[in-house]
């Protein structure tokens, strides 16, 4: 997959994409089915699969101090929409002269005359240019004023309810991974490098990979079953394991991180890229009577999580 920040100066063979329009975060099976439309068309037409989003996300443009709400950051994003066949992933920059555009604007100069498309699929809730006055129906006259199709998606719903970013927020919030896991087709996943931390999980013999997730969503506190896939380094694979989500209360005060244990695990990690999927929640954060209970309830989540994933299909 290539990906390009700018609309501007791209060559011929950087063009001409049949390309779905949003911000994808998530990637959820709503996102997916948009995707899906432009994949047809693709396969149709004979051009490439392409992705038009933004970044930093227009909420986080329009408001800088909101608590975060991100289900994955630009990197994880990237990564899941090469996993589903994207070719071209225009992730363009969000400031001014982006967000400042009419819609018309937007139609003609960025879709039509930057980034060539053949053909645009949207969401039929899609609102787009300044003060989101654009929507699909607009949209589709522009295209054919300024020479691309447009294609438009019915919402997606999941048991009767809409499949949403905010829906799947919620359920990681109640510490539901599985249900949040129905509306985006796949796990939860928290990507990132491994950090240096304090080192308390191998004193207590459960060595964790700490990552940050600062600017992310923070699902419901506590302890989870989890599948690990390191993705560069000597031990790239697959792994199960538990993992921690929060502020270690045991240890004072700490900004809310995750920190895994990888089981029958013995390598060093700091520095590489982990993705991990929140598979099923086990407990909350708790605050022991010392570290010998500690360490018991440790052992007993550990145990608890190998059953879960040993089970998955």
């Amino acid at each position: 997959m290539r990906i390009f920040t700018t609309w501007h100066d791209l060559t011929d063979t950087d063009r001409g994409a049949s390309a779905a329009i949003g911000n994808f975060d998530g990637v959820h099976l709503g996102h997916q089915a948009v995707i899906d439309i432009a994949r047809a068309e693709s396969a149709r037409s004979g051009s490439p699969l392409g992705i038009v989003t933004f970044e930093p996300h227009p909420r986080q443009a329009f408001a800088p101090g909101a608590p975060p709400f991100r289900l994955m950051n630009a990197e994880s994003r990237a990564h899941r929409l090469d996993r589903l066949g994207v070719k071209f992933l225009y992730q363009l920059e969000f400031g001014p002269e982006l967000y400042r555009l009419t819609p018309k604007r937007f139609a003609r100069d960025i879709l039509a005359g930057g980034l060539g498309l053949s053909h645009a699929v949207v969401g039929e809730d899609f609102r787009f240019g300044r003060a989101r006055a654009g929507n699909a129906r607009d949209l589709q006259a522009f295209g054919r004023e300024f020479g691309f199709s447009v294609s438009t998606a019915r919402l997606v719903e999941d048991r009767g309810a809409e499949v949403s970013s905010t829906a799947i927020r919620r359920k990681l919030a109640e510490g539901k991974p599985r249900d949040a896991a129905a509306m985006l087709g796949h796990w939860h996943r928290i990507d990132g490098p491994v950090l240096h931390g304090d080192r308390r999980g191998k004193a207590l013999g459960y060595p964790t990979a700490n990552m940050s997730i600062m600017d992310l969503h923070p699902p419901k506190f506590g302890v989870y079953a989890v599948t690990v896939d390191v993705l560069d380094g000597p031990h790239r694979g697959i792994y199960a394991g538990a993992a921690s989500i929060g502020v270690r209360p045991m240890f004072g005060a700490n900004p809310p991180n995750l920190e895994t244990h990888i089981f029958d695990f013995d390598g060093d990690l700091y520095g590489t890229l982990l993705s991990v999927a929140l598979v099923e929640y086990l407990r909350p954060e708790l605050k022991f009577d010392g570290i010998a209970p500690l360490i018991e309830q440790m052992s007993a989540d550990c145990a608890r999580a190998r059953r879960i994933i040993a089970d998955l299909p």
